[in-house]
């Protein structure tokens, strides 16, 4: 396991790269203006389209806007919203948030450039299972300038970083969440969780993107409400401490904050990091996956997709992940003090393996074998000149009772225990629970394990067709029955407990959402003025009442070629 770790900690490292993410602020940036602020399009002409004011039936595709949507949804607001806010803040700090609405905001624009190349280029011979993603537009696109070899090559990049993103993020977090969670709560063994996981999600993929998009049609509104409700009833119990956490997510956005509790202290830079990270992760902007699902909606009009998509990152992250932030802030869940305190702190020797702390006896009936615990300990400086740590431990049991056997410390200078006791571990969607729980005793156990539920099986639902189309680009149908099954077999392997920490869960999520991002972005830098230049015509017409069918949209060739199309 220490191996595997590493390993994904270096590919963590390169993939998020500072100029990573410049790169994916700036595309942002670019889109945003070159749109002319297409936001305020998206949030003001987009609930119309997805209330079926321009619906009609005759229409190239298989799903409605609303389904479409649904479906791309389904994908986004899921355990990133719950798991991985909690993991952002846990590692950068309050400031992380403002980071995720920034990219939230930019992402909306990267996410109408992607889906309108993708309406741009889709394939909808089969009118019951239309084709589309980045690496159709690759491959088509690079065909029209006679690259078409190049086209290819670069789609089946991005189909394999697909893949990868699918098995990571799209799957074997949303499984491993879920599972820990519910072993958490009800003791029930986490690979368990894993086969009915398996069970339900395979139910539906069987019946192809109508079956996908009826069903996240249905859970999408719903679990979305369910968990809204319940977390104004949270922030209405801590409404007069609201006006600070904000004031608090602005400042730490730019300047260090401080150790406290369970808390270690970050950077600026670390909620930077950790926020665009967990942003990008959750709303998927920039890693192109949701056109994928777009693809299949209904419409003659491209950029009237793109709108829709661009309420996407809007609705999971401005809304829906800023409730997350706000719960768990207020609650103060993030920088709590000790779950349980030690009678005497345990003794450090120092040992061939590093600083060793001896086993700390704990008490109560509520602890399990291979439970997780942490200490935090002053020893020497990390980023930003702090020194404190993380000491992870883990729950065994003898006659006398139960105890924590600590992990080896590596470093130079003995550590240093901070405060009077131990934490347990509350990784991700669990530190969510937790922060309901410290409102009403119960309520977390119940509303974020029915939540991350939800959550996860339309998540890995829609990840699933999108690994599909993937697998279509790679080696057309004939490998769509093997896919499922491995993809379902997958689900179960993430519950078998080889992610052992945060920093294990956001390494396997940040390789999975890094390599997207790296293989996308350039398509949309090569195509994106294709999608701007049918943008811009759409909301041209669209001012100008030139609408509906006594205005037919112009041909596709005229909106690749550039031509003026008077209608």
């Amino acid at each position: 396991m220490g191996e595997f770790s590493a390993i994904l900690a270096t590919l963590n490292g390169i993939l998020w790269h500072e100029y990573v993410m410049f790169a994916l602020v700036g595309t942002g940036l670019l889109f945003t203006v070159w749109s002319g602020f297409s936001q305020y399009r998206a949030l003001t002409h987009g609930p119309s389209v997805i209330r079926g004011v321009y619906d009609d039936p005759n229409d190239p595709g298989a799903i409605n806007h609303f389904q479409a949507l649904s479906a791309a949804l389904s994908a986004t607001v899921g355990l990133g919203n719950i798991g991985g806010v909690a993991l952002a803040i846990a590692l950068g700090g309050p400031g992380a948030v403002f980071w995720m609405w920034v990219i939230g905001i930019l992402g909306m624009a990267i996410k109408l450039t992607e889906v309108t190349m993708t309406m741009l280029y889709r394939n909808t011979d089969d009118p019951d299972n239309p084709h589309g993603g980045p690496m159709w537009v690759a491959e088509k696109a690079f065909e029209r300038k006679n690259l078409g070899g190049l086209g290819r090559a670069i789609g089946i990049v991005f189909s394999v970083m697909l893949l990868v993103s699918m098995t990571t993020g799209g799957n074997m977090f949303q499984a491993w969440s879920v599972g820990e969670l519910t072993e958490e709560y009800f003791a029930i063994p986490s690979w368990i969780t894993g086969i009915v996981l398996a069970i339900l999600v395979g139910a539906v993929i069987i019946g192809g993107i109508k079956r996908v998009g009826k069903v996240t049609a249905t859970l999408v509104p719903f679990m979305c409400g369910l968990y809204l409700l319940a977390g104004l009833y949270v922030l209405a119990v801590h409404a007069s401490d609201i006006p600070a956490i904000f004031v608090l997510i602005f400042k730490s956005a730019f300047v260090p904050t401080e150790a406290a509790g369970a808390f270690i202290g970050g950077t600026a830079a670390s909620a930077f990091l950790f926020g665009m990270k967990r942003a990008v992760f959750s709303n998927e902007a920039g890693q192109g996956s949701s056109p994928i699902a777009h693809a299949a909606a209904k419409t003659d009009e491209p950029a009237r997709e793109g709108i829709v998509a661009g309420l996407e990152p809007f609705i999971d992250t401005i809304v829906v992940c800023t409730f997350t932030a706000l719960i768990i802030l207020s609650t103060g869940v993030w920088n709590r003090a000790p779950d349980f305190a030690f009678s005497g702190p345990p003794v450090v020797l120092q040992s061939e393996a590093g600083w060793q702390f001896e086993d700390s006896r704990v008490t109560g009936d509520d602890w399990r074998e291979g439970d997780k615990a942490i200490l935090v300990v002053a020893a020497h400086h990390r980023d930003g000149g702090f020194d404190r740590h993380k000491l992870e431990g883990r729950i065994a049991r003898n006659a006398d009772g139960y105890f924590v056997s600590w992990e080896p410390f590596v470093s130079d200078v003995k550590p240093r225990i901070v405060g009077n006791g131990l934490y347990r571990t509350y990784l991700g969607a669990t530190l969510t629970a937790k922060a309901f729980d410290s409102v009403t005793p119960g309520l977390g156990k119940w509303l974020v394990t029915i939540a991350a539920w939800l959550f996860a099986i339309s998540t890995m639902i829609s990840w699933a067709y999108y690994g599909e189309q993937g697998m279509v680009f790679l080696a057309g149908d004939r490998a769509l029955f093997g896919f499922k099954v491995v993809y379902c077999m997958l689900i179960i392997v993430a519950t078998l407990g080889f992610i052992q920490s945060d920093t294990d869960l956001d390494n396997i999520i940040g390789v999975g959402t890094g390599v997207l991002v790296i293989a996308n972005i350039p398509i949309c830098w090569i195509f994106g003025y294709q999608a701007m230049r049918a943008y811009k015509e759409y909301v041209g017409r669209l001012k100008s009442g030139r609408m509906g069918p006594d205005h037919p949209p112009p041909s596709l060739d005229d909106l690749l070629s550039g031509k003026d199309v008077e209608q």
